[in-house]
């Protein structure tokens, strides 16, 4: 499995409360992609959401993203961890 790093913006900011709902959904529907959205950051006042997951690739996890909330994200990007 890849690491990537999503990155949405919304226009007017964005409420944690309602990223919290959209996460939920994700972890709701990741499962037959053999995907794992693992965390998330928010700039609520900037409407910037950031989502760390572990898919087989990009498309997979946008396929997520769009079947979960509609809200796939505006870049992805391959990462690797390090401490």
């Amino acid at each position: 499995m890849a690491l990537f790093m999503d990155t949405h913006t919304l226009e007017g900011g964005v409420a944690a409360a309602d990223v919290a709902a959209a996460h939920q959904a994700d972890l709701a529907t990741q499962g037959p992609y053999g995907v794992d959205y693992l965390r998330y950051w928010v700039d609520e006042e900037a409407g910037k959401i950031f989502c760390l997951v572990e898919a087989p690739d990009a498309e997979t996890a946008h396929t997520v993203h769009r079947e979960a909330h509609g809200l796939v994200a505006d870049e992805i990007y391959s990462v690797s961890e390090h401490s």
